[in-house]
């Protein structure tokens, strides 16, 4: 057995499968084709199933990653050969594709991402609709659950699952080809590669399933994956270094974000030392590259809301009315409720918290807010910030009920507490 200290085989391999499948995933579909990105997803599911079954027995293998490909690629192998139903013409395909599946499998991770850069930009087809493009994406190639998904477009897991059945039926009805795209189509793929690309870093940045608030890995491949993109001349365009700003000035907090118990932290109570200032000023860089041509991204205003934060020496210097107008031009772009939620944290910061809560009440469909846990949080924090304990509790309870991860659901907890103490104190 390996150095992989008191960790167990399963341990071992469920982690793998975590952070590797996706990869494992689009290297298969790379060579299969899109029509069979089940067979790919298949395939890797059994890979992960015989590591638990072997593992235990024969011990972790020295280079874990590799033995899980190798697996994942002998199922579909053992399944291509299995079927009768390939016609004449695509004999040459089956050859090609048998050729690569006994070959060894490199340890070259620089190779796994520029195959998931790939699968990203052969998920974008025009011929899929931005719901399927995405959905597809982010399931397939960036490995998120449909539960994530879910979540990262306000809607149910069973929506997702539905979206992908579509996507994939209107795969093999189209007979659409695996085939990248030539420089001269990157550009028309690109919004659909930095949408999915966002999201993932969004999921790493605060997960919303698991143990953990916070999925380093998730945040560093989209970040590893935008930086490729920012390097091609193809896709190195003004939107493309604003999405990469915002990742880098983000995720130089990442850090600071909880203690060292875990516990939540919010942005005014973190330690601003323990920010990644080589990453911040990184980001201010790629702010700057962004700053070309004439045309303004929501990338380019979160980047320039992170950009405000990043660079204020503490919350009393944050300069919450350039990033209120900032928020204003976002939600003018996008219409998006999130944004709209939170532009209404920088209403109270200017003109109060009785502002800052006409303003969650302004959202024109807040509805789909309503299952979101920080949707109540910040009405909670805005009725304590207003004197009023009692509504302030109703609304921390309500998004006690609804958060998902031990972090969340401890640092709503914690104020619970504090506005408990603070009605008793009061009556």
């Amino acid at each position: 057995m390996n150095g992989s200290g008191a960790r167990t085989p399963s341990l071992v391999a469920d982690d793998l499968f975590r952070r590797e499948g996706a990869r494992i995933v689009a290297s298969l579909a790379a060579h299969l084709g899109t029509h069979r990105l089940q067979l790919a997803e298949d395939a890797v599911q059994e890979a992960l199933v015989r590591a638990l079954q072997t593992w235990p027995y024969r011990g972790i293998p020295e280079n874990p990653a590799a033995w899980l490909t190798q697996a994942a690629k002998n199922v579909a192998l053992d399944a291509l050969r299995r079927e009768q139903t390939w016609q004449r013409k695509e004999a040459q395909i089956t050859v090609e594709q048998e050729r690569w599946l006994t070959q060894a499998e490199p340890d070259d991770e620089e190779q796994l991402s520029d195959v998931t850069l790939r699968m990203l930009f052969v998920c974008m087809h025009p011929q899929l609709s931005i719901e399927a493009q995405l959905a597809l994406a982010l399931r397939t190639v960036c490995g998120l659950s449909s539960a994530e998904i879910g979540m990262a477009f306000l809607t149910s897991e069973a929506a997702i699952a539905k979206r992908l059945v579509r996507a994939r039926q209107r795969i093999r009805d189209l007979a659409l080809p695996f085939a990248v795209p030539e420089p001269g189509e990157l550009p028309g793929r690109l919004d659909g590669v930095l949408g999915a690309l966002y999201l993932l870093f969004n999921e790493g940045y605060k997960a919303s399933s698991g143990e953990r608030l916070v999925r380093e890995d998730l945040c560093r491949e989209a970040i590893g994956l935008v930086t490729l993109l920012a390097a091609h001349p193809a896709t190195q365009a003004p939107r493309t270094f604003a999405l990469l700003a915002l990742m880098l000035l983000n995720g130089a907090r990442l850090a600071a974000r909880t203690d060292d118990a875990g516990n939540l932290l919010r942005l005014h109570e973190q330690d601003r030392a323990a920010w990644d200032q080589s990453m911040i000023q990184r980001g201010i860089a790629c702010l700057g590259l962004a700053a070309q041509g004439d045309q303004v991204s929501e990338y380019h205003l979160e980047a320039g809301i992170a950009a405000c934060h990043s660079t204020a020496a503490d919350e009393a210097s944050t300069n919450w009315p350039r990033i209120l107008a900032l928020y204003d031009q976002l939600v003018t772009l996008t219409s998006s409720p999130i944004a709209a939620m939170n532009r209404a944290v920088a209403v109270s910061r200017v003109h109060g918290p009785q502002a800052g809560l006409a303003a969650l009440d302004a959202i024109t469909d807040r509805s789909k807010l309503e299952a979101y846990h920080l949707f109540h949080v910040i009405r909670g924090t805005f009725a304590a910030e207003m004197g009023n304990q009692a509504a302030a509790l109703l609304h921390f309870r309500q998004a006690g009920t609804l958060a998902s991860l031990p972090a969340e659901r401890d640092f709503i907890a914690r104020r619970v507490r504090e506005c408990a103490g603070a009605k008793g104190a009061g009556e």
